[in-house]
């Protein structure tokens, strides 16, 4: 078992409210109210009184729904039921605001929500994200269908109702599956994008980008692994499972010598790309591949790089065995791991312990406050002997975090010294079934 002085206090946050800066919101017809006609409700527009586009439903078309007719809310754990929520402790104000509006203008022109078991009606989803320190806000309404009849109307009544709005994306998903984006998009109003700034960095972040929903604390959590990365200036590191480079990014300007990204996602490897010629770092090259071919195509060249760290923060789901098979091979100096699921951290921990790598720190991280998740940051090593990690003990809170990260940069970042440890730091949690999609 590891220590427990290898586990480090968590880091909260001081103001854990509102801060959930992506918001998802499925829509559903209420029980035995939802008309479920079709795939969409037809919708016609006219200029009212006043010179404005409003809908105009023919006597076929379906009848004017009343907000009671539209649920909007959160799924009960583990079901398909749909619980009706108007507002959230942790959901950013502004996002609630755009779901709701959403709701009723569904209502007010007749376009019928998703019914999952027909497989009928028209919106499916919103999903709202918030810039944190941009207050730039970007809406993606998932449509069960290409054609979105008085779509300019639409945004246009939308973006009246809550003046925040910067660009509104339309995502089309037909297929019948609880996953909520679909392939194909198509911009409706705005840029398809928001910016917003993180660490010093301005990111561009698109309706598929991964990017973290607690900004604060994300701020928090990259300070704290770049701290455990012990950067001298020497480093190429690898930021495995980039989304849009983030992490890598603020690496490349702390101290890594260059940065590779890679991710599965080509939209996010756009942004990704975009997000570091935008801050002017040239040291950063994103890579679109799945991670675990990437990791195995560079395990198996004559060209490593070296000395090598590597950033990984996978899904919930975790790693693969053959990526952290490869991940041994190329012997990084140091792994730092970022996760989620400490349950599918601890068994891929457990993987790279037996390939001869020791855990030095585990630091929890608050990301999701009032829930039941914890971000957790695990920092591996090379097995070896005879040099102390008291400074890498030390935290950000309970000290300069300046002065944590400076004593690791310049101070020895090598094996634990003490002796009257359980043999080594390897790791043996309990087998835990795997935890399911959310």
């Amino acid at each position: 078992m590891a220590p427990v002085e290898a586990v480090q206090p968590i880091l909260g946050m001081d103001e854990p409210f509102h801060y959930r800066n992506k918001v998802i919101s499925p829509y559903a017809p209420a029980k035995g109210r939802g008309k479920g006609k079709g795939r969409q409700t037809p919708v016609k527009v006219a200029p009212d009184g006043a010179g404005r586009s409003k809908p105009v439903k023919s006597a076929k078309d379906a009848a004017k729904l009343g907000r009671a007719d539209i649920l909007t809310g959160m799924y009960e754990t583990g079901s398909h039921r749909l619980i009706p929520t108007d507002t959230c402790a942790i959901e950013n104000e502004v996002a609630k605001r755009v779901i709701l509006a959403i709701r009723d203008i569904m209502a007010r022109w007749g376009m019928e929500p998703y019914d999952e078991d027909a497989g009928t009606g028209f919106v499916r989803h919103a999903v709202v994200r918030v810039g944190h320190e941009s207050g730039e806000v970007l809406v993606t309404v998932v449509t069960n269908g290409d054609e979105f009849p008085a779509s300019k109307a639409f945004c246009r009544e939308l973006a009246r109702r809550v003046p925040a709005i910067t660009t509104i994306v339309q995502n089309v998903n037909t297929r019948a599956t609880n996953v909520i984006l679909g392939e194909k998009e198509r911009v409706l109003y705005g840029p398809g994008f928001i910016l917003d700034t993180l660490c010093g960095l301005s990111f561009r972040i698109s309706s598929q980008s991964f990017y973290q929903v607690n900004a604060t604390q994300t701020e928090v959590l990259y300070d704290e692994a770049i701290r455990l990365a012990g950067l001298t200036g020497a480093e190429t590191v690898i930021d495995a499972y980039c989304g849009a480079g983030t992490i890598g990014l603020v690496a490349a300007k702390r101290g890594a010598a260059r940065v590779i990204g890679v991710d599965s996602v080509a939209a996010a490897i756009r942004d990704a790309a975009n997000n570091a010629r935008h801050n002017g770092i040239e040291n950063a090259a994103f890579v679109a591949q799945d991670a675990t071919q990437f990791m195995k195509e560079l395990a198996a060249s004559d060209e490593r790089p070296e000395p090598l760290v590597l950033l990984m923060d996978p899904p919930r789901a975790g790693s693969t065995p053959a990526f952290l098979e490869a991940a041994a091979a190329l012997a990084p100096e140091r792994i730092v791991y970022i996760s989620c699921n400490p349950r599918t951290q601890a068994r891929d921990v457990r993987h790279l312990v037996k390939a001869g790598y020791e855990v030095r720190v585990v630091r929890p991280v608050d990301m999701f406050p009032h829930t039941d998740h914890v971000e957790s940051i695990v920092m591996l090593e090379k097995r070896c002997e005879n040099l102390s990690t008291t400074e890498l003990r030390r935290g950000p809170r309970g000290g300069s975090r300046q002065a944590s990260s400076e004593s690791v940069r310049n101070g020895p970042v090598g094996c634990f010294a003490e002796r009257g440890l359980s043999e080594g730091l390897g790791i043996t949690p309990r087998s835990d079934p795997e935890e399911p999609q959310q």
